[in-house]
């Protein structure tokens, strides 16, 4: 009898979006005095693990462990996912190291659904290494995994560390791999070793396609975007919905309003697609960033359903090059309305009344932010990673950031660079805002990658928030130096070399 309730349970598990049902079923199971079988369990854990229930979660493992199962495989590899999908990282590992007899399911668990996805690398990592020693066969989708872990925080060095080692397995031609790899060398600012993994790919499918597209839109390379667009049209592959996020982002970072209009129409005209938010999102980008602020407004309220917080995010960054302070006090006040407690959009609030000297409102937010307990992310430089924020001195080399900040001060100055000190958000004496302006997250992590790393290489930086003007012109630092310098905010990619920067100015 156990078998057809749990081949029910499993199914619907399996189905997706039938995880609650799944639970519900187990209760009548157990009303109906039907034992459960390690089968059941495990699928009842995956299905918390969906819901992101840990409560519900711990409530079935305790009827594991009564039934004397929870030192099965299956089981407690659940647990683990089930932790980790939902975000409690020291229970998923408490459960990984509890475990009597860890197999490669066990390990790629921990990493994949954990660490990788909750931006810890460096736990990954190690747990990598950890799996190598016990002689276990690594498979595609752990490499995978790892490289994703790599991309989301920009950790170059380490996802060409396992770049090596998936060669030396012998997974170099794996599609799956390939992808990974392209998307991995995209987001870490190396466009170059993208479109060489790219090009290593034997038989492109529309995810390799759509990799390649994004990754070139994001760092500014809009006409190589749109040109591989049209060479995967010309071989037949039919585009879907991230492929047009990717043409419309390209289009919009550097202003092609009518090529933007163009592939919008034609997405559900020629291809079936039917716009969703992110594509929406895209032209109110590009309206807005071409100045077409009014004609932005009026495309979001033309929209077939309610604008999210991704929508009105664009809209304001829009306020951020074309300072029309009203519209984007509206979008900010939009997104908190739909997203409360996220700490960026308070930021870029505040940031709104400094230049009308509205620091009584920029005091009210910040209150508001503290009292909320919510904190701007840090922004980051990568090998090992390390985070930087607004006038950091945590780091163990902060006298040596200082005195290499100060040096560089003199130096940009001397080939023109005048402080912008409408970037200050602090209501200080004019003598501490040039201060204050060089106390940015950015400029303090590329003082740091000046001091620690090879000038053969570039320095990368990535920010969560949009990059301030006055940062921006600081990165005379290219020059100065005569160091590439490759920054990742929360739009595109900068590449700043000899002064001059990838995106044109246009950002």
């Amino acid at each position: 009898m156990f078998l057809s309730w749990t081949a029910t349970i499993t199914g619907y598990v399996q189905s997706g979006g039938h995880d609650k049902e799944a639970i519900e079923l187990y209760c009548r199971m157990i009303e109906g005095q039907v034992v459960p079988s390690h089968l059941t369990f495990s699928s009842l854990l995956k299905a918390c693990g969906n819901l992101s229930d840990p409560a519900a979660g711990e409530q079935i493992y305790t009827n594991a462990v009564k039934h004397g199962l929870p030192s099965v495989n299956c089981v407690g590899n659940s647990l683990i996912s089930m932790y980790a999908r939902s975000g409690r990282m020291e229970d998923a590992r408490k459960a990984f190291d509890i475990l009597f007899e860890k197999n490669l399911v066990s390990y790629s668990t921990i990493v994949d659904d954990g660490y990788a996805k909750n931006l810890d690398s460096n736990e990954a990592f190690e747990l990598f290494n950890e799996i190598e020693d016990t002689g276990i066969e690594v498979d595609a989708f752990t490499y995978a995994s790892l490289l994703s872990g790599a991309a989301s925080i920009g950790a170059v060095s380490k996802g060409e560390q396992i770049h090596d080692q998936l060669i030396k397995a012998g997974f170099k031609s794996n599609q799956c791999i390939s992808n990974a790899l392209i998307s991995m060398y995209s987001k870490c600012g190396n466009i170059e070793a993208a479109l060489q993994a790219f090009t290593d790919i034997e038989d492109h499918t529309v995810i390799s396609w759509t990799s390649i597209v994004m990754g070139l839109a994001k760092h500014g390379f809009a006409t190589g975007a749109l040109k591989m667009f049209q060479e995967m049209l010309k071989t037949g592959i039919k585009p879907n919905e991230v492929t047009y996020v990717a043409v419309l982002s390209g289009c919009s970072h550097v202003g092609m309003i009518n090529e933007g209009w163009k592939h919008f129409n034609a997405m559900y005209e020629e291809h079936g697609i039917s716009p969703r938010m992110e594509h929406y999102a895209c032209m109110v980008d590009l309206l807005g960033r071409s100045g077409f602020l009014e004609e932005a407004i009026q495309f979001i309220n033309s929209m077939p359903f309610m604008a999210d917080a991704l929508v009105w995010r664009t809209l304001l960054g829009a306020w951020q090059v074309h300072g029309n302070t009203e519209v984007g006090k509206h979008a900010a006040k939009m997104i908190i309305k739909q997203e409360p407690n996220d700490p960026a959009a308070y930021i870029l609030l505040s940031n709104l009344y400094p230049s009308s000297g509205q620091w009584d409102e920029v005091v009210r937010i910040r209150k508001n932010m503290k009292e909320r307990n919510l904190v701007k992310e840090a922004g980051c430089t990568e090998n090992t990673v390390y985070k930087f924020q607004i006038g950091d001195t945590s780091h163990p080399q902060a006298r040596e950031i200082y005195e290499e900040l100060d040096q560089l001060s003199l130096k940009i100055k001397e080939l023109g660079y005048v402080p912008n000190t409408n970037f200050v958000l602090h209501d200080v004496e004019e003598e501490q805002q040039e201060q204050y302006l060089f106390q940015h997250s950015e400029k303090i992590a590329v003082a740091f990658g000046l001091i620690s790393t090879s000038k053969s290489k570039p320095i990368r930086v990535f920010k969560n928030l949009r990059i301030c003007g006055d940062c921006h012109t600081a990165m005379y630092i290219s020059i100065a130096t005569e160091r590439e310098i490759v920054l990742r905010d929360s739009n595109r990619f900068h590449h700043f070399k000899g002064g001059a920067c990838s995106c044109n100015d246009y950002w």
